[in-house]
């Protein structure tokens, strides 16, 4: 009874549509932040960022770009909607932790570290798979593969 579960098929799905972006961002002098389907998957959100900041024009540009590059790539979507990351931005990768390093961030752990899933605290250094957080003027280190969630908290 051959095939491979539905999860696994999402999974291969969701790298290529991430691979493509990034190629195909990258490519336009942008990064990709993060993506999401919606509205089972025919709605496609793409957050994007540059040194300096994303406006509109930016973003016309690369819906204009990707709205020919995904049916090339076989990616099929309704509607397609690029976005800055916004004030909160996420952090996924290594890289984002190095580059906010001295920012305030919110993150939320999969495994609780002393009892508690949810820090605020200044980011203090990345490297090794590591993020170190200055909370309360205590450092703390995480395991990049503990993070659920970590966002930039937006300046009063």
């Amino acid at each position: 009874m051959g095939g491979s579960p539905i999860f696994c098929l999402w999974r291969a799905f969701a790298m290529d549509l991430q691979a493509t972006l990034e190629r195909t961002l990258g490519g336009l002098g942008y990064e990709l932040v993060d993506f999401e389907r919606s509205g089972k998957g025919r709605l496609l959100r793409v957050f994007i960022d540059k040194p300096g900041g994303i406006n509109l024009d930016d973003c016309a540009a690369v819906s204009h770009h990707l709205s020919r590059v995904l049916p090339v790539e076989g990616i099929d979507y309704e509607r397609l909607e690029i976005s800055s990351p916004g004030l909160d931005r996420p952090l996924k990768k290594e890289s984002d932790f190095e580059r906010f390093s001295g920012q305030q961030v919110r993150i939320k752990v999969r495994v609780p570290v002393n009892g508690q899933r949810n820090f605020v605290g200044i980011l203090r250094e990345s490297n090794a798979g590591r993020v170190q957080l200055e909370v309360e003027g205590k450092l703390m280190s995480f395991d990049l593969g503990n993070l659920e969630k970590a966002r930039l908290v937006p300046a009063v």
